[in-house]
């Protein structure tokens, strides 16, 4: 189960954000992931619950986005969405591509509270 080591990290970032924020908890947390890390969102809730015990982001909510695949043909730059194991371009039929998108973990969000404010701040993972 790689959900638990995705977990953590995400943990890790979000703590020290808190910190740099002086923030004494976390409430919200937004996560994007793509397609082609194949993570189980219930398995990365249940994960992230654990992981954010004696933290200041225990208790904090995980909202969790998937993101298709997007991939580009180097020979006729066709940008396609392929389907799970099949890269072939739909114009020229190679399967000489880049993926663009759907293979990120990116933290998108936090929402935090101090004692004196709210605090949101934007990251990338």
């Amino acid at each position: 189960m790689h959900e638990l080591s995705i977990a953590m990290e995400i943990i890790r970032q979000v703590v020290e954000i808190a910190r740099q924020h002086n923030a004494d908890c976390v409430e919200e947390v937004e996560v994007q992931a793509g397609v082609l890390r194949q993570i189980q969102e219930e398995a990365l809730q249940m994960s992230f619950v654990a992981a954010a015990e004696g933290t200041p982001a225990e208790g904090a909510r995980l909202v969790f986005t998937e993101e298709q695949v997007v991939a580009v043909c180097n020979d006729c730059q066709t940008r396609f969405m392929p389907e799970m194991d099949n890269y072939l371009c739909p114009r020229c039929g190679l399967a000489n591509v880049r993926i663009v998108a759907g293979n990120d973990i990116i933290l998108k969000s936090i929402v935090c509270q101090s004692e004196d404010e709210e605090v949101g701040e934007e990251a990338g993972a």
